[in-house]
């Protein structure tokens, strides 16, 4: 039986395996403003709205209606079905998959503990699993234990979001742009924490890779990715660039993507990231 995998839209995907997946979009809220993630708004579009609003975007998880869709497509043609959800601790959608998969069979739903990245990697491991020839239950369950060593760290550029989603006061914001303080988030256990703060760009890459470290380094022989939020990758580029050292004898080249929505409006632009399994 094939095995069809399917993701929700805040999981942040490179190109190629973009073509393998299935999308079920969560809707983006600005204001009164209502977008449709990755149909009628791209992460261009987000980042470009982001910086002119006043008040952080919302979103709201697909509907148990949109993953029954996916499930009856997947039916007619003798699939079994994978779901990857973005953190419970974060939306909705797992508990919407829950629902709808209780009325088919063959459809096992994940709770990724993770987001973006994160979810991306997960993602790609899934389909080396099942492109191996493990069957479902064997690739679900190796996915169950693996999900539990990714690591996403984050360096933030601007305290700006992190004040607009009530996570920092307006006094901490405002000293910590004059001291030009980087906040280095994570997600841990499923919520998206701050985990250390650095005085510039150089010591906050610094201490990224200090925080890759800390959890006992990159398994490499795992998927590795990289992201950035914002319209341009150029501080990506220049981290890449600076912490070489992390890299050169694994990976030929860092592959990277935009991040989208979930970590984005808490970040903002110009925030960096790596998503790792952790040895």
């Amino acid at each position: 039986m094939n095995i069809r995998v399917i993701v929700d839209s805040t999981a942040d995907i490179t190109v190629e395996y973009k073509k393998r997946v299935n999308f079920v979009p969560l809707t983006i809220h600005f204001g009164e403003e209502e977008y449709t993630d990755g149909i009628d708004i791209d992460h261009t579009t987000f980042y470009q709205k982001l910086v002119e609003t006043a008040v952080l975007p919302s979103t709201s998880q697909p509907n148990p209606e949109a993953f029954a869709n996916e499930f009856e497509k997947a039916k007619k043609l003798n699939e079994a079905c994978i779901v990857l959800t973005l953190s419970s601790k974060l939306s909705g959608t797992y508990q919407s998959a829950i629902i709808a998969a209780r009325d088919y069979e063959n459809v096992y739903v994940i709770d990724t503990e993770t987001a973006a990245i994160g979810a991306g990697i997960l993602t790609e491991l899934a389909f080396r699993y099942i492109d191996q020839g493990l069957d479902i239950k064997e690739v679900v369950e190796k996915i169950e234990v693996e999900k539990k060593k990714i690591v996403i760290v984050a360096l933030v550029d601007t305290l700006e979001y992190l004040h607009k989603g009530g996570r920092l006061s307006k006094s901490v914001t405002v000293a910590g742009a004059i001291l030009n303080i980087k906040p280095v988030l994570s997600v841990i256990s499923g919520d998206i924490e701050a985990v250390g703060k650095a005085m510039g760009s150089k010591r906050g890459n610094n201490m990224l890779m200090q925080q890759i470290e800390k959890v006992g380094g990159i398994d490499f022989s795992k998927p590795v990715l990289l992201g950035y939020t914002g319209l341009s990758d150029a501080l990506l580029l220049k981290y890449i660039e600076d912490s070489r050292a992390i890299w050169e004898n694994d990976l030929e080249k860092p592959r990277h993507v935009t991040i989208g929505s979930v970590i984005g409006t808490h970040a903002g632009p110009g925030a960096i990231a790596v998503a790792f399994f952790k040895k």
